[in-house]
């Protein structure tokens, strides 16, 4: 099917599935058009959304909108309730300590975040932590958050600094 909008990919569900997990790969947006009488997908991507025919022009110009805000306006990580962490089109759960640490980092993304703060912040869940459980999990978190193209760069003598990840494969 056509483009709508901003690099919006309409695909037939399922007579298109290869279609769509293309789409998934490359971090481009999809609605997914359900075909008569088919289940329709879980949806667990950021950039995807599903519509069942008959539908208003409005309403799917709002779905369009829509994916187009969570995928191409996300510049800063969201983190959920739940834990998982959301940047641009892509998502990652963090556990329990790495969400009190990545709290801090969002509330400062792009700037320093001193040591002092963190290790303050990791003693909501980890009685009396110590200079090297800071680092051990810092050295987790790196780990994970690389996944959805962030990184935690150390400012010597200060503390870490939250930001995209530089490299040819992040996508703008």
């Amino acid at each position: 099917m056509e483009n709508s909008g901003r690099h919006v990919k309409f695909v037939r569900w399922p007579a298109e599935a290869s279609i769509r997990n293309h789409l998934r790969k490359e971090g481009i947006p999809c609605l997914l058009v359900v075909e008569g009488g088919a289940q329709p997908p879980i949806c667990t991507d950021v950039s995807e959304d599903w519509i069942r025919a008959p539908i208003s022009h409005q309403d799917v110009q709002a779905r369009v909108r829509a994916l187009q805000q969570r995928t191409y306006a996300r510049k800063v990580p969201v983190l959920d309730s739940t834990g998982v962490l959301y940047f641009r089109n892509k998502t990652v759960t963090v556990s329990n300590a790495q969400v009190e640490l990545m709290e801090k980092f969002i509330e400062h993304y792009e700037e320093v975040v001193y040591r002092a703060e963190l290790e303050q912040q990791l003693a909501k869940r980890v009685p009396a932590p110590t200079r090297n459980s800071l680092d051990l999990h810092i050295m987790r978190l790196r780990r994970r958050i690389s996944m959805v193209n962030l990184s935690i760069r150390t400012v010597w003598g200060r503390g870490y600094m939250l930001e995209p990840q530089f490299s040819e494969k992040a996508t703008l």
